[in-house]
């Protein structure tokens, strides 16, 4: 395991209001695991005083690493470098160097700096300066005390995104890499995608595989009925790391293979059917009939565009063949797929949905249907119902055979 651990901590009313989301955090966590530092925790914190001490002194006293985004504006509400002084207990002074650079900033502009900016160049006593070449608001680099004897090094950042990335980049990171020395480990992450089964089925078919002491890790996440098994492997090469992965990928195709469809964070059933009629110069075109309508919008967004041959939204359809083969005519596509049956979701109760899905083409015997019946709640069900949709055609196009068989069970 790594020898250090790491905390992010996000500064502001904004944030703790929910008028902005944060995403330093999530992004932060991504780049100090790619230095083989994992983030344990995340915390968000307002524009209060007294809980900014309370957060850096608790995030010291449990990680190795701390990044702070936030708070350190002009303004009497950012008070970041106020309570880094009190958690060290060492008075803020004024760094000279990072004032005239906060001055240039001004003038290059043609403006004359506000005498409140100075209070920018103010450092707790013994920190390090983190270079803003964007800003006016310098990072603070603080090593602290914790109660058990031992050290915290925590970094102070701007809010600001584009800001706190190049500042990470260019002078965070060397750091860190220079504190690790010849520690350093590596942690690298692989996604693989899944649909079709619940969180608990997956569970179970994985077995052992997302056991907390497994290596490497499997953790299993859902959102809009899809799963994701994220892969994270830690080791002192990063090619030790992918042929853990590559492992683990293998074992988890050969325990529910039929469930995965693709990899990568962004991957979507979408984009793996867009691949595929790529590959065979084909296009698709939709019809969904109900009272939703979810795949031309997924659709719409795929690369490349052309395999999409546009969508329709009816009230009824009738899901027989000829009807099916009759509308396909009509379109400049080589597939037809229809999803019929999207339930009326106006009630907060769960629903089961009959749905027919079929999947027709423009050569004789191109016909595949598949009726199922799918529940969940309203702000999950008629996404699940688009995907079965994208998955039965994904099917077909891949094993016509054993769509066949999977359309009689």
């Amino acid at each position: 395991m790594s020898t250090l651990s790491a905390e992010v901590i996000s500064i502001g009313d904004e944030m703790t209001s929910g008028a902005r989301l944060d995403t330093n955090s999530p992004w932060l966590s991504q780049r100090l695991g790619e230095l083989g530092i994992p983030v344990r925790f995340q915390s968000m914190v307002g524009d209060a005083l007294q809980d900014n001490v309370d957060v850096f002194r608790i995030a010291a006293a449990r990680a190795d690493v701390v990044i702070a985004t936030g708070g350190l504006g002009p303004t009497a509400d950012d008070l970041t470098r106020d309570a880094l002084s009190l958690v060290s207990g060492r008075p803020l002074v004024l760094q000279p160097a990072a004032l005239a650079h906060i001055e240039s900033l001004f003038h290059g502009r043609g403006r004359e700096m506000p005498p409140r900016n100075q209070v920018q160049a103010m450092f707790p006593e013994g920190s390090l300066e983190i270079f803003n070449p964007q800003g006016t608001a310098p990072g603070i680099d603080l090593t602290v005390t914790r109660p058990d004897g031992g050290t915290s090094r925590i970094f102070a950042l701007p809010g600001v995104p584009a800001e706190m990335k190049g500042m990470f980049q260019q002078t965070v990171t060397p750091r860190l890499v220079e504190q690790l020395g010849g520690q350093r480990r590596v942690i690298r992450q692989a996604v693989v995608k899944c649909f079709g089964l619940g969180e608990s089925d997956m569970e179970a078919k994985l077995g052992n595989m997302i056991a907390r002491d497994h290596i490497p890790r499997v953790g299993i996440t859902v959102s809009a009925a899809t799963i994701s098994l994220r892969i994270t492997a830690e080791g002192a090469e990063e090619a030790e790391c992918w042929r853990m992965i590559d492992a683990t990928r293998q074992e988890i195709v050969r325990c529910a293979g039929e469930y995965v469809f693709g990899e990568g964070e962004d991957c979507e059933l979408q984009d793996t059917l867009g691949q595929i009629l790529a590959a065979r110069d084909q296009r698709l075109a939709t019809l969904e009939a109900g009272h939703g309508a979810t795949l031309a919008g997924w659709l719409a967004g795929i690369q490349p565009r052309r395999v999409f041959a546009g969508g329709q939204v009816v009230a009824e359809v009738r899901s027989d063949e000829a009807e099916l083969r009759s509308r396909l005519q009509a379109l400049d596509a080589d597939w037809l797929l229809v999803v019929a049956g999207y339930p009326d979701l106006r009630t907060q109760a769960d629903n089961l949905a009959d749905v027919t899905i079929s999947l027709c083409g423009r050569h004789p015997g191109e016909f595949w249907q598949s009726r199922q019946q799918l529940g969940g709640h309203p702000s999950i069900l008629h996404p699940r119902i688009g995907k079965a949709g994208l998955a039965f055609a994904r099917s077909v196009l891949i094993d016509p055979a054993a769509a066949d068989r999977a359309s009689q069970r």
